[in-house]
């Protein structure tokens, strides 16, 4: 086994309340990745592979923009996740994609594709350069690798002014240092994709702002998520008080500052392969 194309310990884990939470972020992240995808070049007819599908949005968007001449494969290590995906696609009359359970390691998939894409894996895996090499062989040439990360600087240089949102963020952030994962992805998913045998990376770095009381919990809703490991960890909370009443004080915080809910800044990065 190729221990580089590994997963880290994935600190979100996978649980019917983690999958749920999962469809209501990306709801709210929907605008930005179609746009981002656009912008790579996404279009209609093309076959796209979605690493780390999860339980389909980011699968599902893609094939919205293939269309029906097109074709995306997701794949993840999930079988449970991969069997929502699967339901979801059913429900939504989605033909043109279908959801392999497999991992990296083990990735055999017939032909190349035009587009190989993912939303918030890479800053998982211990060596996304190596990952992204070996992914390489399934492009075809001149084919699109696009990649949206996470940049919690991002959020950070928006919420200042929110001591307890901002106490919420650096939990969160030490938790996934503390099980290998990277909460800002912006240098590295550049160089990623320049050390990678590809064009110079198009590049975006942009911080979506929670419009309704829905989106403003998202921080409350991922912090929820992680809190069983963060003991485990040996990451201190009572910083952060009762958590029974966190997301009132959360939402109480903007309110008493007039202020909007900054979610994580988004890296969006697309790239070509030479040949």
């Amino acid at each position: 086994m190729d221990t580089a194309l590994a997963a880290t310990d994935y600190v979100l884990g996978s649980t019917v309340a983690e999958y749920e939470r999962l469809e209501r972020q990306a709801r709210t992240l929907e605008p930005y990745t179609r746009r981002l995808f656009r912008d790579a070049g996404l279009e209609a007819g093309q076959r796209v592979l979605d690493i780390g599908c999860g339980v389909g949005d980011v699968a599902l968007l893609a094939a919205s923009l293939v269309g029906e001449t097109g074709q995306v494969v997701g794949i993840d290590r999930d079988a449970t996740a991969l069997a929502r995906a699967r339901s979801r696609a059913g429900a939504a009359a989605s033909t043109n994609v279908r959801f392999v359970d497999t991992e990296l390691t083990e990735l055999e998939l017939d032909g190349h594709f035009d587009a190989i894409i993912g939303r918030f894996i890479l800053m998982f895996l211990p060596d996304p350069i190596a990952v992204l090499r070996s992914l390489a062989r399934h492009l075809r040439p001149g084919g699109v690798m696009v990649f949206q990360e996470p940049s919690w600087n991002g959020f950070f240089s928006q919420a200042k002014h929110l001591p307890l949102r901002t106490g919420c963020g650096e939990l969160l952030c030490e938790a996934f240092r503390r099980t290998g994962a990277r909460p800002n992805m912006e240098m590295t998913l550049f160089q990623c994709l320049n050390q990678s045998g590809f064009e110079t990376p198009q590049l975006r770095v942009e911080i979506p702002i929670a419009s309704d009381p829905q989106d403003r919990r998202w921080v409350y809703e991922l912090l929820k998520t992680v809190r069983p490991r963060l003991r485990e960890l040996g990451i201190a909370t009572a910083a952060l008080g009762d958590f029974g009443t966190l997301a009132e004080r959360l939402e109480a915080e903007l309110e008493t500052e007039c202020s909007y809910g900054p979610l994580v800044g988004l890296v969006g990065a697309w790239t070509r392969k030479l040949q």
